[in-house]
């Protein structure tokens, strides 16, 4: 049971007694330099039996189990308005004291019952998210830091004062709680203490929504990195009010969950008119759902508000905590977005992340840019969102821009803009410096795009630290020490690497990982590029497998590059490309231009052919048909800016069409004893030559052509015959005279050269290399010495007469025929 309102309480007390500028001041502050009547907070100093006695009618006579301190507006920022920003230290150590020694009292006298001090935090006069100049939407009157300084101040003083826990409530803008969150984080670390924080957002009216636009599920989603034990809503709205978003906020809230409603709305006058039996009434729902743990009561509530809700609150039992299921990327703008409940407006499970905001995926967005008209470049981000993108990527990269100033300015204004804040922001930039800057203006959970084990693994991890304070989810990309991945093994390395890395050293939530292992260009001509598109599908598989929870991303336009100009082509690869990147191995993520993209049950079947083929690197000339396909489409649009025919489409490659089969063409194949044999009756009948020069009668032939080794054996032929006389005429004489040998001696021309009259004029020469291939080499084959043995090559040597002669004698063996 929490407390009821401390200013409500103090009014009270100024109606009954007197509370003017001397009592505000007291003795400390008698002689301050300007008016302090108002500031609460101070009374913990000047009044502090007042403050005490407040807390300690909420403890005994209202029943509160737990008070929050008299700390609301002690931060050095809202206490700029009366100049006492030096003594917010003392402002909190005070409050918290008073609260720490009523609580104790009370405990004392029932320790079964202990008492907690909640030190109060309220959000400032000033807003991160909201500007103060309607003229200029990117004028802010605080930084993300002041107020992290600010609240780090007041953190220490409530501590030091005995706070049991922290309460960042009445939250109108979530930038500042988030600073608030980072500041109490930094205290924890620091100390080394384990403090509980509780977070109590504030709707504003039956929008159902803070005054920085944010719904109650985004408020959730953008605080919930900070692990709060007890999240709510407060103030602004009366409890019947508060009916359907306290239901809401209870269905997706993993921790424990709270309501301290005013009592009833404001009257006229600024007063509230619930009386405790009407607000405890009105409270009951919450009780009967099982929505809360804890409740208490803001404006217009007292003592016997909270004594009269406690007494309807003990006859139910609070709300049980969810069960812990798959651990989920849930971002947020204005509105939540769990990632894995995404379908983009093609159907797919796929998160479009627009790339038009990014001045490497728009030149109009960067001409824009360096021009400064932001506020053309919001309806660059607002089309966008209307056109399908489920997160804006923004991007402000280049050497000729102020990134730094460029990055903070288009955040502060994209958040004042409900169209475009609405849906989360992916801050993109080449330097870390320059997505922390933007960072610092989101209010809901954004993406950081991107960190990597490029700069060493020690500043890897500082990169992971700090974005995980901040809550956000991290793109991280395939690069490490030694460069880019480029092949499938190098990204699925370089990621788990990088996994590890994150979860077990970081400590860094893995559902907030998107991993991007580097969509690279195909179609460039260059071999080494074609399976650029295969090695990214199934790396994301891989990756996804050995790194749970995380999700994959990339830049589809890299993809195809080499094709610019011509939207067509682009978009069909792309097509192509992400149904099967998405569906077969799990990619989730894509930097996209959604207007443009297509389904591949949009394409034309030819295209979709020549798409795969280049995607997945099916055939050598995959890039030149798609080439052949760009310049058709080029002449298409050419066609159509002059009013001209549409051209004639190139014939693409053709697609094999099935054979049509018969009962006999499934043959089972035999066993062969025997190569194909000729179709004449000798072939089938295996009756060979009767060899003019053989012994051997016909049966014998037959039986020893049975006995042959080839189908057993591998068969050894001869070697050359040229090279054989060649090294014969090395040895002994063998010139014209012996070609001519007596038989030609007299002959009309040089036949010096012919080998094959060998056979005729040096038999035994020819014979001895036969049997030396037979007997040396062991040769089971030989070829005669006949290879120029026709009419036209003996032309040559006007020989044509002599070519039976030449071919009979290069033939005949006198021994036993060698048969095959």
């Amino acid at each position: 049971m929490y407390d009821g309102a401390m200013g409500t309480m103090i009014q009270n007390y100024a109606k009954r007694n007197k509370l003017e500028e001397e009592e505000y001041r007291g003795e400390k502050f008698k002689d301050w330099k300007c008016n302090v009547k108002g500031n609460n907070d101070m009374l913990s100093i000047t009044q502090p039996d007042v403050i005490s006695g407040i807390y300690r009618e909420y403890l005994e006579v209202g029943g509160s189990n737990m008070i929050g301190t008299n700390t609301f507006s002690s931060t050095t920022i809202a206490m700029a308005d009366y100049e006492m920003e030096d003594y917010v230290y003392e402002l909190n150590y005070q409050g918290a004291r008073l609260a720490r020694e009523a609580c104790d009292a009370v405990t004392a006298k029932d320790p079964t019952k202990p008492r907690f001090v909640v030190g109060a935090i309220g959000p400032t006069n000033r807003t991160g998210s909201i500007s103060p100049s309607v003229e200029d939407p990117a004028a802010r009157n605080v930084t993300f830091d002041e107020l992290v300084d600010a609240y780090f101040e007041q953190v220490v003083g409530l501590m030091d004062g005995g706070s049991d826990i922290l309460m960042v409530e009445t939250i109108f803008d979530t930038l500042n709680a988030k600073a608030a969150l980072y500041a109490i984080g930094e205290y924890l670390e620091f100390t080394g203490l384990d403090i509980p924080v509780f977070v109590s957002g504030t709707l504003v009216d039956q929008s159902g929504r803070t005054l920085s636009g944010q719904t109650g599920e985004a408020f959730y989603v953008s605080i919930r990195h900070a692990k709060p034990m007890c999240v709510g809503l407060n103030c602004a709205l009366g409890a019947t009010h508060m009916i359907p978003f306290v239901e809401r906020l209870s269905k997706c809230v993993e921790c424990f969950m709270h309501v301290y409603s005013n009592a009833g709305l404001p009257n006229a006058m600024g007063g509230y008119d619930e009386t405790p039996e009407d607000m405890a009434r009105c409270n009951e729902v919450f009780f009967k759902n099982g929505w809360i743990n804890m409740v208490g009561g803001c404006c217009g509530s007292t003592p016997p508000h909270i004594k009269a809700i406690r007494e309807v609150a003990e006859k139910y039992q609070p709300r049980k905590l969810p069960d812990v299921g798959r651990p989920k990327m849930w971002l947020s703008g204005l509105e939540d977005l769990v990632v894995d409940d995404v379908h983009n407006h093609l159907g797919l499970p796929f998160l479009n992340v627009g790339e038009r905001c990014n001045i490497a995926g728009s030149l109009r967005f960067k001409k824009l840019m360096m021009a400064g008209d932001y506020a053309t470049a919001m309806d660059i981000a607002k089309q966008q969102v209307e056109d399908g993108a489920h997160v804006i990527d923004i991007n402000v990269d280049d050497g000729m821009l102020d990134g730094l100033a460029a990055m903070q300015k288009f955040v502060k204004i994209a958040v004042t803009e409900p169209e475009i804040s609405k849906v989360p922001f992916m801050l993109d930039a080449s330097k870390f410096d320059i997505v922390v800057a933007g960072l610092k203006w989101c209010q809901g959970k954004p993406i950081i795009n991107s960190i990597s084990l490029k700069v060493g693994e020690e500043l890897f991890i500082q990169h992971a630290t700090l974005l995980k304070k901040h809550g956000a989810a991290v793109v991280v990309m395939a690069f490490d020490e030694q460069g880019q991945a480029a092949t499938e093994e190098e990204k699925v390395r370089i990621c788990k690497r990088s996994y590890d890395v994150l979860v077990n050293k970081v400590k860094f939530p893995p559902e907030d990982i998107i991993f991007d292992p580097n969509v690279l260009t195909i179609g460039t001509g260059m071999e080494e590029h074609a399976n650029y598109g295969v090695d990214f599908i199934k790396a994301t598989k891989r990756i996804k497998e050995e790194c749970p929870y995380v999700k994959i991303s990339g830049g589809i336009s890299n993809l195809s590059f080499g094709f610019r100009g011509v939207t067509k082509i682009r978009e069909s690869i792309h097509a192509v490309f992400l149904h099967n990147a998405i569906l077969e191995s799990g990619m989730d993520v894509g930097i996209v231009n959604a207007k443009e993209m297509l389904a591949v049950d949009d394409l034309e079947e030819d295209m979709r052919l020549i798409c795969e083929n280049l995607v997945f690197n099916k055939s050598e000339d995959a890039t030149d048909e798609m080439l052949t396909r760009t310049n058709y489409e080029r002449a298409c649009i050419d066609a159509r800016k002059k009013g001209l025919p549409t051209p004639r489409k190139p014939r693409g490659k053709p697609v094999n069409m099935p054979r049509l089969q018969f009962s006999y063409d499934n043959v089972e194949p035999k066993a062969s004893t025997e190569p194909p044999l000729p179709t004449s009756d000798a072939a089938q009948n295996h009756v060979p030559n009767p060899y003019v020069n053989s012994k051997l009668v016909h049966k014998k032939v037959v039986a020893e052509r049975n006995k042959s080794t080839l189908p057993k054996d591998i068969a050894l032929y001869d070697g050359a015959m040229g090279t054989m006389i060649q090294n014969y005429a090395k040895r002994n004489k063998l010139e014209e005279e012996e070609y001519r040998g007596e038989k030609f001696k007299d002959w009309k021309c040089n036949v010096k050269g012919n080998n094959d009259m060998l056979s005729i004029t040096q038999p035994d020469v020819i014979s001895g290399i036969y049997r030396e291939y037979l007997e040396v080499g062991g040769s089971n084959m030989i070829g005669t010495n006949t290879f120029s043995s026709t009419t036209i090559a003996m032309a040559d040597y006007e020989m044509e007469d002599y070519v039976y002669e030449l071919n009979y004698q290069g033939a005949r063996w006198p021994g036993k025929p060698v048969m095959l």
